[in-house]
């Protein structure tokens, strides 16, 4: 049975005078499929600005916002209605040849996830590769479903989380150094220890659901980290189940509280907002971000 959500997110950079602004790029509406429909949307942005939008090479929906005339705040509201089904790609059966690691994808899928296969971060000397090679047994088969899970659920219990406001994404040898990240790191790591085990894998940023922040919302189950702001987690593709996420910070797999926005074969790629502005290097005074997702009925 479908569910509906209200998500309202919002940002603002501050400024102690006015400035210029450049072309700003902002993915904040979710990302459409079978499972996800966007029923109604709103993007509000003060100052005035022209607005138009793409999509990027990813099919990501991208707004390019342009402000027409200089302030001290930039303010971007973007409010959404989504419908999204209750199912769950945990139900689904992967190919057989998929069932245990290492698999190989055919030729045709090689082709389509060349981007997602390919290691984007350096392991001169092993290190992650090690990391990896720690979930696997080494006296019995070792189920393709079976090892990713335990690295989810390994990273959220054994690694500090710390949300960070400053721009950018640790490498995965700075999130293992530090033993600490953000849910972009925790998903980064992730994402490129499974590529050292030949499982394609992509970035995906977007909302999480947490009933425990709805209007009158009650805690049920596990507390969730994320929830309030932008999220981050990964997609691992699995033939025969497709694209499946995968939350370390959370050890969430597949679920229902994840709402995707954009998707990319790095983290740089899925920025929420980036662009420019134009005046005194000291002008800049901050950034105010909150997500506000409630379910409906």
């Amino acid at each position: 049975m479908p569910i509906h959500y209200d998500i309202t997110h919002t940002t603002v950079y501050r400024y102690n005078q006015p400035v210029r602004f450049g072309l700003h790029r902002v993915m904040f509406r979710p990302r459409e499929s079978h499972d996800l429909r966007v029923l109604a949307t709103d993007l509000e942005v003060s100052p005035e600005a022209t607005i138009r939008m793409i999509q990027d090479p990813h099919s990501n929906s991208v707004a390019l916002v342009q402000p027409t005339s200089e302030a001290s705040e930039l303010r971007i509201v973007c409010r959404f209605t989504i419908e999204r089904e209750s199912g769950s790609v945990d139900e689904l059966a992967l190919d057989p040849l998929a069932e245990a690691l290492p698999f190989a994808y055919s030729v045709q899928d090689r082709i389509d996830l060349e981007h997602y296969l390919r290691p984007y971060h350096d392991d001169p000397d092993g290190t992650l590769i090690r990391w990896a090679h720690q979930f696997l047994y080494t006296d019995k088969a070792n189920g393709t479903r079976d090892v990713l899970a335990r690295m989810n659920a390994f990273i959220g219990q054994n690694f500090t989380y710390g949300a960070r406001d400053e721009e950018g994404t640790q490498t995965p040898l700075q999130t293992l150094a530090l033993g600490s990240g953000s849910c972009r790191d925790y998903a980064l790591l992730m994402m490129e220890a499974v590529r050292r085990l030949g499982v394609a894998t992509r970035f995906v940023s977007g909302y999480l659901y947490d009933a425990a922040l709805d209007v009158g919302g009650e805690a049920t189950g596990d507390a969730v980290t994320g929830a309030g702001t932008t999220h981050a987690w990964l997609h691992a593709y699995l033939p025969g189940a497709g694209w499946v996420a995968y939350d370390p910070t959370n050890n969430l797999t597949g679920s229902g509280q994840l709402i995707r926005v954009a998707v990319a074969r790095d983290p740089s790629l899925a920025a929420p907002v980036s662009g420019t502005w134009y005046g005194d290097p000291g002008a800049y005074e901050g950034l105010d971000a909150s997500v506000v997702v409630r379910r409906l009925g």
